[in-house]
């Protein structure tokens, strides 16, 4: 009976307690009656809001009795409908920064519906008051593992699934009235809870759909993950955001960090954001029918390539093909030769093919280094001439891998062969340009003291482009050059080749004629030695398994050594023959 104005400190202390103790003791529906008697609306108005950790506990701990638990159910809605909306906000709020665990996902759903009727009744600080809830209950989600396989996803273990459509729902109305704002008044200037909307958009997108798997599952009808992708972009185009974010790289308001490390934080973070959208929009095709069709394929490639970049520097399996997907989805739009030399200039242009080039050769999943050597020959194709030469002096001046410049070589050795076959006009395969290419690629890195073994890729796709250029390209004609650059590349590397073969052939012979004299001595194939890789150690190897290995090397110089004298005697004859001819 007593006045808002007459409550003292005991009061609330006594409310709680007592109203604790009828939750904990089973006298839920007596309670209930007492929050809905109209004489105690004064009071529960002003100290309803402290019932809200008791009986949260309450709802949880009575799983298994319906009855109570749809009671404690009646008196949460209750107290949304009847206390002051600022305290009972904060008080719903402190109760989802305080769950952990497993229950992050069951208290968030529990308290979305009364923090969302809580939030329509608030007057001033709307827009921080919804921002701060979407960001709390961001916050509490993100350290949960999200769910990747099939079976994960139908399990949804920690229930996130559910829970990230439930806030969906819960920011709808927000969204909703952002929307009839902006229709009033084309000059909408109440920007706060659009910014806010924005913001919860670009924290999905990083959480937790840039590592979730969005590709359709057979047996999942309704994939939650892309239902949810689906309702992020709806949000996004509703609030007139979609196309600014994928084409402007508009971020909304940044705020402005004085701590430098907080300030690369944030652009981390919407750099992460800005990729998944690309990679939802291009790949998944979300929100494509909004798109007008009018962008260029090229003009959507340089689009996309900051956000390629971003994925592939990443470790993370589900990252890295969003990644691919989006490089290889970029370059299908595009036909082959289209592309003109002047995009090597942007940065992106040269960083990606470089990433690509770690995946491939330091990535443990061997589908994705298989991926990411098939869109490298898709990127290659889909330049022109002029675009391809330099893009092959890059990559064999940055790749540091043997295969990989293997690799670039046989591309270079397929443009020469459409220059001779005169299916191209080609310059830049054909005379002083290609002497120029082939300086780096007839050469080795450290002269006869190269080690052969770990460039042997390289090696043998040089000799076999060698091989190519001598019998395809006649002395007379000369049209690749090669002929007029001959005495370099036998300075170079024919000469310093042989020599290098000669002293490893030597090295690893003499290896195993030691190895096998051990091997006598100590009357044991099995003496092991141990071999460390990246610190780690590695199962021991047996005298026998070292002399395998030691013989697998000398094969692999015979092989290098029998194309060399191959192309060797096809330089002497072709030169005894011009020799020949002149006399």
């Amino acid at each position: 009976i007593l006045e808002e104005s007459d409550f003292k400190g005991e009061d609330f202390n006594l409310f709680q307690v007592a109203g604790q103790k009828c939750l904990e003791d089973g006298y839920v529906a007596q309670l209930l009656e007492v929050i809905q008697n109209e004489k105690n609306k004064v009071i529960i108005k002003n100290m309803g809001w402290n019932l809200i950790s008791p009986l949260v506990r309450c709802i949880f701990m009575y799983k298994q009795d319906n009855d109570k638990r749809e009671h404690c159910l009646r008196i949460l809605d209750q107290l949304a409908q009847l206390c002051n909306p600022k305290e009972l906000f904060l008080g719903l709020l402190e109760q989802i920064e305080q769950t952990s665990g497993e229950q992050v996902c069951q208290t968030v759903m529990l308290l979305l519906q009364p923090l969302q009727t809580v939030l329509l009744k608030l007057q001033n600080k709307k827009a921080y008051s919804v921002g701060l809830s979407l960001a709390m209950i961001m916050n509490q989600l993100t350290p949960l593992p999200v769910p990747y396989t099939k079976q994960q996803i139908q399990e949804d273990k920690f229930g996130l699934c559910q829970c990230c459509n439930a806030v969906v729902d819960f920011a709808k109305p927000f969204v909703n009235e952002v929307v009839k704002n902006m229709e009033k008044s084309s000059e909408y200037n109440d920007m706060e809870l659009k910014e806010e909307l924005l913001k919860f958009c670009m924290k999905s997108l990083k959480y937790p759909l840039l590592t979730a798997q969005l590709e359709q599952l057979e047996g999942i009808e309704d994939h939650p993950f892309r239902h949810f992708a689906t309702e992020i972009i709806d949000i996004l185009w509703n609030i007139r955001e979609l196309i600014p974010l994928v084409f402007l790289h508009h971020k909304g308001k940044s705020p402005h960090w004085e701590n430098q490390e907080f300030e690369d934080i944030e652009r981390k973070n919407s750099a992460d954001s800005l990729a998944c959208l690309s990679y939802l929009v291009f790949v998944q095709h979300f929100g494509m029918k909004c798109f007008p069709v009018v962008f260029s394929p090229s003009y959507l490639l340089l689009c996309n390539m900051t956000h390629i970049e971003v994925l592939l520097k990443r470790t993370e399996e589900s990252i890295i093909s969003k990644g691919l997907d989006l490089f290889e989805s970029s370059l299908l739009r595009m036909e082959d030769n289209s592309l003109l030399h002047h995009y090597l200039e942007f940065r992106d242009f040269i960083n990606v093919p470089q990433d690509l080039v770690k995946i491939m050769t330091l990535c443990p999943m061997e589908h994705l280094r298989k991926k990411s050597l098939n869109i490298l020959q898709l990127f290659i194709d889909k330049f022109g001439t002029q675009g391809k030469y330099t893009l092959f002096r890059c990559l064999l001046k940055t790749s540091n891998h043997a295969g990989v410049e293997g690799y670039v070589i046989k591309n270079i050795k397929d443009q020469i062969h459409l220059s001779l076959m005169k299916e191209h006009d080609n310059v830049w395969f054909t005379g002083h340009h290609l002497i120029s290419l082939l300086d780096l690629v007839l050469s080795l890195p450290e002269g006869a003291e190269t080690d052969l073994l770990q460039n042997s890729d390289r090696i043998m796709a040089s000799l076999n482009l060698l091989r190519y250029l001598v019998i395809k390209d006649c002395e007379s004609d000369n049209q690749t050059g090669v002929w007029t650059t001959l005495a370099k590349i036998e300075q170079n590397f024919l000469k310093p080749l042989r020599v290098g073969l000669n002293m490893s052939k030597a090295h690893y012979e003499a290896e195993i004629k030691n190895k096998k004299e051990n091997q006598k001595e100590a009357h044991n194939s099995n003496t092991a030695c141990s071999v460390t890789v990246s610190g780690e150690k590695m199962p021991a190897m047996t005298t026998g398994m070292q002399l395998q290995v030691l013989h697998s090397a000398l094969f692999t110089f015979d092989l290098i050594e029998s194309v060399l004298a191959r192309v060797e005697e096809l330089i002497e004859v072709k030169v005894k023959a011009v020799v020949d001819e002149n006399s």
